[in-house]
């Protein structure tokens, strides 16, 4: 079973505004409502490639319990943590002539709730694949995904991780199967500016050296470049296409990844199909679906 932990769901609220002007009453052209977060993310486009998925999580309150609802509808298993104090948070997300974002604080997470949470993990095994995505609230330590694969560290599960800064970093000890930083979040590691695939290569070998297996970098339109644990530097430039909607690209890639490499256990293709999953939530309104994502695919060459 492939498993996702998202410590901050949201009920991602997504307006359209002709020419919105800031403090005057303006109408929304178009909504659309969805569950959010980036494990949350990963889990739908896995099931949208045809993947059994559980989400893991944090909820609470009457927009916890959309986010549950929303969950199930799209055929994910959730084994959701229930919080008793506050509400999963709401992010809106504003499009107009610029795109603007608010984003929500979230529930308070118990120790009580962490304590849940590992109990849940302790059933994991080496068939399993578990995917640490997002930042994490205040109210939970930020050596959460350390300690998570501290505990889990003798079961042999392959781990992804999808954060940023210390909540990265602190995990490589661990040799997570898969990083996944972007170009802008590698260089802020090692405080540098990185605009072309050549220039992060040297960067992404650095972290693998510090313990992680493989490392993705996503860089939107300038493609994206894997170094793997078999030795190989992999570069792929970005599909084209018109870019609808940057948000759940890098989750995709990351859905894209493991699908590929749980169907061909190849690093290639799992890379292919992790570009093109990618591209294709970038391309669409929505996250990607299963056709959207063959179709980039079948016309990738690497």
């Amino acid at each position: 079973m492939i498993y996702t932990i998202t410590f901050n769901p949201s009920l991602d609220y997504i307006a359209s505004c002709e020419n919105f002007v800031l403090g005057k009453t303006n109408r929304i052209s178009k909504e659309i409502m969805y569950a959010g977060g980036k494990g949350i993310n990963v889990s739908i486009v896995l099931r949208n490639l045809g993947l059994e998925t559980t989400a893991l999580g944090f909820l609470a309150g009457f927009t916890g319990k959309e986010i549950k609802r929303l969950i199930e509808k799209e055929g994910i298993k959730d084994e959701m943590i229930w919080c008793d104090n506050g509400y999963s948070r709401i992010n809106i997300k504003l499009r107009s002539n610029e795109e603007s974002e608010l984003n929500g604080l979230g529930p308070n997470i118990s120790k009580e709730n962490i304590e849940e949470l590992f109990k849940k993990l302790d059933e994991l095994n080496s068939d399993d694949i578990l995917v640490l995505a997002g930042s994490i609230p205040e109210t939970v330590s930020n050596t959460i995904y350390s300690d998570i694969m501290k505990r889990l560290q003798d079961k042999h599960i392959k781990i992804v991780v999808d954060a940023t800064k210390d909540l990265l970093t602190n995990v490589l000890e661990y040799k997570p199967f898969l990083i996944k930083p972007n170009n802008h979040e590698l260089g802020e590691i090692y405080g540098v500016e990185l605009n072309s695939r050549a220039e992060v290569i040297p960067y992404a070998k650095k972290l693998q050296e510090r313990g992680a297996r493989n490392v993705l970098i996503s860089m939107a339109g300038e493609g994206a470049v894997l170094v793997s644990e078999d030795g190989h530097v992999i570069e792929a430039p970005a599909p084209k296409g018109k870019v609808l909607n940057s948000v759940g690209a890098g989750d995709s890639m990351v859905a894209g990844f493991i699908y590929g490499y749980e169907k061909y256990k190849d690093y290639k293709e799992a890379f292919k199909y992790g570009v093109s999953a990618g591209s294709a939530s970038a391309f669409s309104e929505e996250l990607a679906k299963y056709e959207e994502i063959k179709d980039l695919y079948n016309g990738l060459e690497l």
